[in-house]
C-alpha cells in the first residue's frame, strides 16, 4: 500500500450511497463519505478538485451511460465506483447483463486515472439481506476479478461488522446515518494508503439494550409507510427516486472546505 498519498483530485460514481443518502445536513442536502473523504484529501493538498457524479436510484446500465463517460474524461488522480447493487434488488434481475456492464465500466475508468477504487457495499443485517445475499454476493465476486484483473483497490465494507449493525443504518433500511459515512470515508481514506485517524472504524458500536417489541412494531409501520410502500410503487410504475436529478458535484472543481465539515 502507498504511504503518503499525494492525490489531487478525486471523481465519485455511483448511486444513492456514493451520493450520501441518508448523511443530511441542516439545508436538506445530503453529504456522505465521498464528501468526507474529498475535505480529508483537500485539507492536505492545495488546489485539490471534487467531483461527485452520483445519482439517487440509478442502476448499472444508467451509470455506464450518464456517468462514466464523463468521468473518465476528468482525468482523475482518483476515481471510485460502486454500482450494481440497486440492480440486485429488483425482482428481474440479469446478473449476467449486471455484471458485463460493471466490467465496462471498469474497462473504461481504470485506464483513465492513477487509481481505481472498487467497493464490496455494505449490507444492513436483516431479511432483506438474506434474500438477496447470493446477488449480491455473485456482484462482489465480479468486483474482486475486475480489481485483479486491472489493479484496482477494493474496499471491503460487506465484511466488516460495523456496517452490518442496523444502528448504523437510517430508518429507511437501505442508506447508512452520518456514523456510517464517517466509517466508510475512513475505510477508503486507508485504503488509498493514508494514515489511519480511526483505525477501529470496522468495529460495531458498543452493545446497547435491543429496542422492546413495541417501539419495533412502531418503526415497523413507520418504514412500511414512508420507505417500504413508495418504494414498491416506484418499481411497479417504472419510475426512480433520482428521475431527473443532476449529478451532485457535476465539474472537477476545487473543493472549498466547509468549517461544518
Amino acid at each position: 500500500m502507498q504511504t503518503n498519498p499525494a492525490h489531487t483530485s478525486l471523481v465519485a460514481v455511483g448511486d444513492s450511497f456514493t451520493e450520501g443518502m441518508s448523511d443530511l445536513l441542516p439545508d436538506g442536502s445530503y453529504r456522505g463519505w465521498a464528501d468526507l473523504l474529498a475535505a480529508r484529501m483537500a485539507a492536505r493538498t492545495p488546489g485539490f478538485r471534487y467531483a461527485n457524479l452520483a445519482v439517487r436510484g440509478k442502476l448499472i446500465g444508467q451509470i455506464v451511460e450518464e456517468q462514466v463517460g464523463v468521468a473518465a474524461a476528468m482525468g482523475a488522480d482518483v476515481i471510485t465506483l460502486v454500482g450494481g447493487l440497486n440492480d440486485t434488488l429488483r425482482p428481474k434481475c440479469d446478473m449476467g447483463r449486471v455484471k458485463g456492464l460493471l466490467t465496462e465500466a471498469v474497462e473504461q475508468l481504470a485506464p483513465a486515472c492513477k487509481q481505481l477504487v472498487l467497493m464490496r457495499s455494505p449490507g444492513r443485517q436483516g431479511p432483506v439481506l438474506e434474500r438477496f445475499r447470493p446477488r449480491m454476493e455473485e456482484l462482489f465476486a465480479c468486483v474482486e476479478e475486475l480489481a485483479a484483473r486491472h489493479d484496482a483497490l477494493v474496499v471491503d465494507l460487506y465484511g466488516a461488522p460495523a456496517l452490518s449493525d442496523p444502528r448504523l443504518w437510517d430508518v429507511d433500511r437501505l442508506h447508512l446515518t452520518a456514523e456510517g459515512h464517517r466509517r466508510v470515508a475512513e475505510a477508503v481514506w486507508q485504503a488509498l494508503g493514508y494514515e489511519a485517524e480511526d483505525p477501529d472504524w470496522h468495529v460495531p458500536p458498543p452493545p446497547a439494550l435491543p429496542p422492546g417489541w413495541v417501539a419495533r412494531r412502531v418503526a415497523d409501520v413507520r418504514f412500511t409507510r414512508q420507505h417500504l410502500l413508495p418504494w414498491i410503487g416506484r418499481r411497479l410504475t417504472g419510475r426512480s427516486s433520482g428521475d431527473g436529478r443532476p449529478a451532485k458535484r457535476p465539474e472537477l472543481l476545487p473543493y472549498l472546505m466547509d468549517t461544518t465539515e
